[in-house]
């Protein structure tokens, strides 16, 4: 059974989780769906300080904020900047049993307001940005990676893309089609998005169970409050062993025929620490389904499309409801045994695929589930976002918001360790 691949042009539901940073890369699937950007009522005096913020800006920024912004647009203006930065936060995220607000001051360059009169607002950039879509694992490790930069990047858009990024997205398309055929099928509803991600976890669990390597693997799962999306790389089974546990294994692509430094190893690990995380929550079949359609807005009834169906029927079942295709899925976890406690990156040159290395390390519970809790304090507003250590300050180097970053002022000479 191929994989299969969401196609719908006209397909426009804020509710459509695809557009996630883990889930599809645009290189590989040109027909994403785009969410709209959900929309949001708020008040009057909110309304009228974003205002008097972009009027006190206006100046200084000439430009909309984005990733294409000449660094000369940043210079002067860093606190005009954090005001808007601050006024872009909005509700709490409802998923959280825990409290998410954070409340700030808004100040501009001394122009918007007196230190004696300040408007207070609620932040979250949970709410905001992965409210009913789910926070991805690469949002994790952008954050562990660097919380201001994850923030910027929230605010002013990603970056464009390096050469060395673009290598390691074709390298990873490469990878995908060594063992799996890619088949687009239509899809009219955010259930139907859904149903293809359950089955394309079925299809690609079959394949590591009768095959013993299957790639491209996406996840859905509920881990420290709240709910995670992403898509494991690779996974082995293990031959030779007859109770044979499936060892998660990420690559990662070097510009540089060297192996990388300590901090990217650290966040290589915890990607792939989150995964296992995942996997081994739903193996143990601790997935809310409830809670699963609420939060993401789904109607569990829903009739699929047609062709969705006709894709089931070929794989030996018969799903019509978004409820019958995540039954299904759990009939699948339960017979997958939880995955291996040791995980694996992998580091190749991109000049010629060669291997420089790989990084075996064992699970740590504990520190993945502190790394994913310490995040969670950014994204639900709990504090504000740390810059990266000094000891780290060379990750500036190669960072585009450091011209407006104030710990930027430190950096050392920008050069070209990328990975891909």
């Amino acid at each position: 059974m191929p994989r299969l691949v969401a196609h719908s042009p006209e397909m426009t539901d804020p509710r459509s989780p695809i557009d996630t940073p883990e889930e599809v890369q645009t290189s590989q699937n040109p027909n994403n769906i785009v969410s709209e950007i959900p929309l949001e009522i708020i008040s009057e005096e909110e309304m009228a300080i974003i205002e008097a913020a972009f009027a006190a800006t206006r100046s200084l920024v000439k430009s909309p904020l984005r990733a294409s912004s000449s660094p000369a647009h940043f210079q002067n203006n860093v606190r005009s900047i954090q005001s808007i930065t601050l006024l872009s936060k909005r509700s709490l995220s409802s998923c959280s049993s825990q409290s998410d607000s954070l409340v700030v001051d808004v100040e501009d360059s001394g122009r918007l307001m007196s230190s004696q009169k300040r408007n207070r607002v609620v932040a979250s950039l949970l709410s905001r940005y992965r409210r009913k879509r789910g926070l991805a694992v690469t949002d994790i490790t952008a954050t562990e990676w660097c919380e201001k930069k994850m923030e910027y990047t929230l605010l002013c858009g990603k970056p464009e893309k390096t050469k060395a990024m673009e290598a390691g997205s074709s390298r990873h398309e490469e990878l995908e089609e060594e063992v799996i055929k890619k088949v687009k099928v239509r899809v009219d509803s955010a259930e139907d998005v859904w149903a293809l991600k359950f089955l394309n976890f079925i299809v690609g669990a079959n394949q590591l169970l009768f095959d013993g390597l299957t790639r491209e693997l996406p996840l859905v799962g509920f881990a420290e409050g709240v709910w995670m999306v992403g898509v494991i790389d690779e996974i082995r089974m293990p031959e030779g062993q007859s109770d044979a546990y499936p060892m998660l294994v990420d690559t990662k692509t070097r510009a540089t025929a060297s192996l990388p430094r300590e901090p990217q190893r650290r966040n290589g690990r915890l990607q792939l620490m989150c995964y296992k995380h995942l996997w081994d929550s739903l193996v143990a079949d601790d997935f809310p389904s409830r809670q699963f359609f609420e939060f993401f807005s789904l109607n569990p009834n829903h009739i699929l499309s047609a062709e969705i169906r006709e894709c089931t029927a070929k794989c030996g079942f018969a799903a019509e409801t978004l409820t019958d295709m995540l039954r299904y899925s759990r009939n699948t976890w339960c017979m997958l045994p939880p995955a291996h406690e040791q995980l694996l990156l992998r580091y190749e040159f991109q000049g010629d695929q060669s291997l420089l290395g790989e990084d075996q390390f064992e699970y740590d519970l504990g520190w993945v589930k502190g790394q994913i809790k310490c995040s969670l304090e950014v994204w639900r507003g709990e504090r504000d976002a740390s810059y990266t250590p000094e000891d780290e300050r060379w990750k500036c180097s190669s960072c585009k918001f450091a011209s407006e970053c104030p710990a930027s002022n430190s950096f050392f000479p920008r050069r070209k360790d990328t990975e891909g």
